[in-house]
C-alpha cells in the first residue's frame, strides 16, 4: 500500500493497517517534513527551512532571554562605557548581509543617554539595533570584544609585594577625606590597583588558632586551594565580584580540601583531583586538560613569588568566599541545600584564614621547593599523556599516588 502524502497540518493516525502519512515541508514544498516548530507548529524538513520559515519564531527565544538578562543587570559607569564601546565597535565592524539595513549606527539619542548616565534598556534600541545585537550575541562577536584578563601574579608588580611582620599590607586604605587630597596619579600607581590587598588586621599566630602542631600536609592542601583560586579567577576573567556566589561554588567544586573536606597526602593526589574536575563535563568546555595543566603553571608562578604573594592570594580568596556567603544569605533561601552551602562557605573561610596564618610563618625557601615538586609532577603528567587527553579514572587512593589519573568524559 502506498504512503499517503499530505500538505495540510492535520495529524494522521498510523497503525499496522494504516501506514503513517507524510507531510510536505511548509517552506520549500519539495521535501517531506521531519520536524515541527515548537512555537507555531509549522512543519519543515531542514535547518535552512527552519531559519527561513518565520523570523519571529527563530529569534523570539533569544530575544526573551536577552531582555530578561538586561533587566536584571545593574548599571554603573564602567558597564555603561563598556556597552557604549561594544555598540560602537559592533556597528562599525559588522557588515549587513541581506536586508536593507543601511542605518547601522547607534542612534544619537542612545549615545547621549549613555553619556548622560541614563540607563538604556533593550527595548530602547531600534529594530535594526536589536537585530544586530541578536546577531552579535549568537555569533560570539560580543565575546571577542571582551579584553582578555592578565593574571595579577604574572605582572611585574607581583614580584615586589611586601607585607609587615604581622602579615598586613604596608599601605592601608585611606578614608574618604584623606583619599580626596591624594593625587590621582599616585592612586593609579599604587600596588593595590594590580595586586589584591593583603590582610587589614594582623594575622594571628598558629599557636593561638590550634593547640596541636599544624599538619605536615598543609603544603599539599595549599596546592589544592591555590589551584581552585586560579581557576575561579580565570573562569570569571578576573572579576569574581560579578558573581561572587558562582565563583565561590566553583572553588568548592574544584578544591577537595575546601569543598569536600578531604586531606590529600601528596602533591600528585591533590593535582590529580583538580585536573579531574577541570576535565569533567562541567568545565571541559573551558579547555579541558590543556587548561588544567596551564593552571598548574599559575600555581607554580604564585609559589615562586613567595610568602607575601601567597598571603595576598589567600586573602583575596577569603574575600571571595565571604562575599559569596553574604550574597547567598541576602537571597533569603528557602531550601535546606542553600543553608548547607552557607555552612560550607563559612567553614571554607575559616580554613583559608588558618592557611593564611600558616603560610605567613613559613620560611621563604619552602615555596621554591614546593614549586619545584609541582613542576616535576606537571612534567610527569605531560610525559604520561604524551599530548593525548585520554586517561583512566579510578577512586583507589593507593593507585592515585602512583600516576596521574584524569578522565575527560
Amino acid at each position: 500500500m502506498a504512503e499517503m502524502i499530505l500538505t495540510s497540518e492535520k495529524p494522521s493516525n498510523s497503525s499496522s493497517l494504516n501506514p503513517p502519512s507524510r507531510i510536505i515541508c511548509h517552506v520549500c514544498q519539495k521535501q517531506f517534513s521531519q520536524y515541527t516548530c515548537p512555537r507555531c507548529n509549522s512543519r519543515y524538513c531542514s535547518l535552512h527551512c527552519y531559519k527561513s520559515h518565520s523570523l519571529r519564531c527563530t529569534e523570539s527565544f533569544m530575544r526573551e532571554n536577552v531582555v530578561e538578562e538586561l533587566r536584571q543587570m545593574q548599571s554603573n559607569d564602567e558597564t555603561k562605557r563598556k556597552m557604549l564601546d561594544i555598540l560602537k565597535r559592533f556597528h562599525s565592524d559588522e557588515e549587513i548581509e541581506s536586508m536593507d539595513e543601511d542605518d547601522s549606527t547607534v542612534s544619537e539619542e542612545i549615545i547621549q543617554r549613555i553619556l548622560s548616565g541614563d540607563q538604556v534598556n533593550f527595548d530602547d534600541l531600534s529594530a535594526v539595533e536589536k537585530k544586530q545585537f541578536h546577531r552579535a550575541l549568537a555569533s560570539g562577536e560580543l565575546s571577542k570584544m571582551i579584553e582578555p584578563w592578565d593574571p595579577w601574579w604574572l605582572k611585574p608588580s607581583a614580584r615586589t609585594i611586601s607585607l609587615s611582620q604581622e602579615g598586613t599590607q604596608l599601605i592601608q586604605a585611606l578614608d574618604k577625606q584623606e583619599a580626596s587630597v591624594v593625587p590621582q596619579e599616585d592612586l593609579e600607581g599604587n600596588q593595590s590597583s594590580e595586586i589584591p590587598p593583603g590582610p587589614e588586621s594582623p594575622l594571628l599566630p598558629i599557636s593561638k588558632l590550634s593547640s596541636t602542631e599544624p599538619s605536615p600536609l598543609l603544603a599539599v592542601h595549599l596546592v589544592d586551594i591555590l589551584y581552585s583560586y586560579c581557576f575561579a579567577l580565570r573562569l570569571y576573567n578576573g572579576e569574581w565580584q560579578s558573581d561572587a556566589i558562582g565563583s565561590a561554588m566553583v572553588v568548592l567544586s574544584v578544591s577537595s580540601v575546601l569543598g569536600q573536606g578531604r586531606q590529600p597526602e601528596t602533591v600528585l593526589e591533590a593535582l590529580s583531583h583538580c585536573l579531574e574536575q577541570i576535565c569533567s563535563p562541567a568545565y571541559r568546555h573551558m579547555g579541558g586538560l590543556q587548561l588544567g595543566l596551564a593552571l598548574v603553571e599559575d600555581v607554580i608562578s604564585l609559589l615562586s613569588l613567595g610568602g607575601p604573594a601567597l598571603v595576598c592570594s589567600l586573602c583575596d580568596l577569603q574575600r571571595l568566599i565571604q562575599t559569596g556567603e553574604k550574597e547567598l544569605k541576602s537571597e533569603k533561601p528557602k531550601k535546606y541545600t542553600r543553608v548547607e552551602i552557607r555552612s560550607k562557605l563559612k567553614l571554607a573561610g575559616r580554613k583559608i584564614y588558618f592557611m593564611m596564618c600558616w603560610v605567613h610563618e613559613q620560611p621563604g625557601e619552602a615555596w621554591s621547593s614546593l614549586a619545584a615538586i609541582l613542576g616535576a609532577e606537571k612534567s610527569s603528567a605531560v610525559d604520561y599523556y604524551g599530548g593525548s587527553k585520554q586517561a583512566v579514572k579510578t577512586n583507589n587512593k593507593e593507585e592515585t599516588r602512583g600516576k596521574v589519573l584524569v578522565e575527560e568524559t
